[in-house]
């Protein structure tokens, strides 16, 4: 006797879990993301395989082949994607164990290049060669470690100057639609130093004005895309500084902003966890995984071995 879950594809079972997902209201970019794992790699590699029939192997020969067609990166984004409709499948009892936990993609970090970060004197750079317009938002990003899309999102109703506090609420994502943060974690407060509060009391005087009263809008007052500020602001601005590559391209992203805040936190001694708490990091184990390096103190640990080896040989 055929069962209906005799008949299911994984095809199928993207669009229950599809289905799941837009009822859950999840993000604009988010969902297009999905939609792009399912449509582009899933559907044409394995999307005609049956449900049930799905096996290690199965999984091991797709993400072998997106390893070989993609990017590592997507490969791991979309056995991501996969464990969760396989995942929503069961919790329907449409399928009895998920198949695609049981295939792991191993790490690897012995060709991964170095992170690095925008140095002091690169910082001071930004700092003093990017135009007025522009400086309160290059300072935002640098002395509070917020993320490009909350500083796009960013309303003057959540800027305390009183409590020198910005409170991170929301965000704007890449379809210029304001929303929550990603997670519970990103809800912050971030302490504001007299420079930057000067500088935004300034700022809040000549920004242009629009409805959704943004800290960092357009010209015209609306919210500003990602492309426009790396293009029109941060590209520039690197090239006026001289912090290009050895053929003369700007050697950052936008994102360098955030590392370097992370890098003056760390070099200010601040605990860890109050570290995590400010950048709205999910977990300590994340602020670990990008910063860790940062923490170390190399002159400090050469006087720690030498105690190490005069406590043992002076015994």
């Amino acid at each position: 006797m055929i069962t209906p879950e005799d008949i299911i594809t994984i095809s199928d079972a993207a669009k229950i879990w599809m289905a799941r997902c837009e009822l859950e209201k999840l993000e604009r970019a988010t969902l297009h993301s999905y939609r792009g794992h399912v449509k582009n790699h899933i559907e044409p590699k394995i999307g005609h395989l049956l449900l049930t029939g799905l096996s290690a192997v199965d999984v091991r020969d797709f993400l072998d082949a997106m390893l070989r067609d993609s990017t590592r990166a997507m490969a791991k984004k979309c056995l991501t994607t996969l464990r969760s409709i396989i995942s929503a499948a069961q919790e329907r009892g449409l399928v009895q164990h998920n198949m695609a936990r049981d295939v792991k993609l191993r790490r690897s970090e012995r060709h991964d290049p170095d992170r690095v970060f925008p140095t002091k004197d690169e910082i001071r750079a930004l700092i003093s060669n990017a135009l007025p317009k522009h400086q309160p938002l290059i300072m935002t990003a640098l002395f509070t470690g917020m993320r490009m899309s909350e500083l796009r999102g960013l309303t003057w109703d959540a800027i305390d100057f009183e409590r020198s506090v910005i409170t991170v609420r929301k965000r704007a994502d890449r379809y210029c639609d304001i929303g929550n943060t990603k997670s519970k974690s990103g809800r912050r407060e971030i302490p504001m130093g007299p420079q930057l509060a000067k500088v935004l009391k300034g700022w809040k005087l000549a920004c242009p004005a629009g409805e959704l009263n943004l800290v960092f809008p357009n010209g015209v007052g609306n919210i500003e895309t990602h492309s426009n500020i790396y293009n029109r602001v941060f590209k520039p601005l690197m090239l006026k500084s001289g912090i290009v590559d050895g053929e003369g391209a700007p050697r950052f992203s936008l994102h360098a902003l955030r590392h370097a805040a992370a890098s003056l936190f760390i070099e200010q001694g601040w605990p860890p966890k109050k570290i995590q708490t400010m950048l709205g990091h999910s977990s300590l184990t994340m602020t670990y995984d990008v910063y860790g390096h940062l923490f170390h103190d190399p002159a400090k640990d050469v006087d720690l071995m030498g105690e190490m080896e005069r406590g043992l040989l002076a015994a």
